[in-house]
């Protein structure tokens, strides 16, 4: 069964363009999430290409939380760019708390140099070559989301092989319940007429009424509509793995139903000799299959 169409919601990629004076350098790491979740990172100067950046993420991810930094990488000295009106800001603030309460101290220039927005090499670039800068970001975002896409996907088919190991499991156990469970009835008769004749002792017991009776439990115990809606849930699960778009919400809605059948199969299979307790443990073994099929499912894009 092909499952080229599943992605995982884990992934990390990266990727670099360079320009003359600078380069950039985008990485993108993505987690499972409910929906879709961006936190991005971005020089100081960047942040006019945040809508385009947003944008682009949301065409290509659906689902998870992507952690989307960009990292500007200037060439050399000339690029740092000093804003000197924000620089003498500072220094007149300086000079006015130096005066307001007697300091000798001068102002440290290194000091000033440091505070936040004086020196920015992004910034000239972000003015002056805007529309250049904004194309390398979509370039450099799409080879990484490309690299991103290429992880998610390699992921999810990893995902798609053990889900489809564990689906078959389930199904070789729904059968060897149904083989079980058609030898339940018989089973009832002989517990019923052991538990009557502890109870009446000598008394005669009616074979038929015993039937009968045993024909009511086994009704009540009856677990083929289960066995049936559990066959289903899992052959629709095998159509999602092997279509497209997204499937993780749908797969896990899918795996709640099969719980709750699995559930059912318990409570009506009490401890009845050999195969009811046989019943049980496999209806255990398929409650347990379906809880690991959930943890990985909260994966699935």
């Amino acid at each position: 069964m092909p499952h080229a169409a599943l992605k995982s919601m884990t992934g990390y990629a990266q990727a670099r363009v360079e320009q003359e004076g600078w380069a950039l350098r985008i990485s993108l790491r993505s987690v499972n999430h409910r929906f879709l979740d961006l936190h991005l990172r971005l020089p100081d100067g960047f942040e006019a290409f945040e809508p385009r950046i947003r944008q682009a993420m949301r065409n290509r991810v659906r689902r998870g939380h992507v952690d989307v930094t960009l990292h500007f990488e200037p060439a050399g000295p000339a690029a740092v760019h000093v804003n000197r009106e924000i620089a003498a800001a500072y220094l007149s603030a300086a000079e006015a708390l130096r005066k307001q309460f007697n300091m000798s101290a001068e102002p440290d220039l290194a000091a000033i140099l440091r505070l936040p927005g004086v020196i920015d090499s992004a910034a000239a670039l972000t003015h002056e070559n805007s529309d250049v800068l904004g194309e390398r970001i979509t370039a450099c975002l799409e080879e990484a989301l490309a690299r991103l896409e290429e992880m998610r996907c390699s992921e999810g088919r990893h995902l798609a092989e053990e889900m489809s190991a564990r689906l078959l499991s389930i199904t070789e156990h729904s059968s060897r319940i149904e083989e079980l469970a058609g030898r339940v009835r018989p089973a009832y008769a002989r517990r019923l007429e052991a538990r009557l004749k502890e109870l009446m002792g000598t008394v005669p017991m009616d074979p038929a009424r015993i039937a009968q009776e045993a024909a009511v439990l086994a009704e009540r115990g009856d677990i083929c509509e289960e066995i049936s809606r559990l066959r289903s849930h899992v052959q629709q699960f095998e159509k999602l793995l092997a279509g497209s778009g997204e499937a993780g919400k749908k797969l896990d809605f899918l795996l709640q139903e099969m719980q709750r059948e699995a559930n059912t199969m318990l409570s009506k299979t009490p401890g009845v000799e050999t195969e009811g307790l046989a019943i049980t443990d496999l209806a255990l073994e398929v409650k347990s299959l379906i809880e690991k099929l959930r943890e990985q499912v909260q994966n699935i894009e």
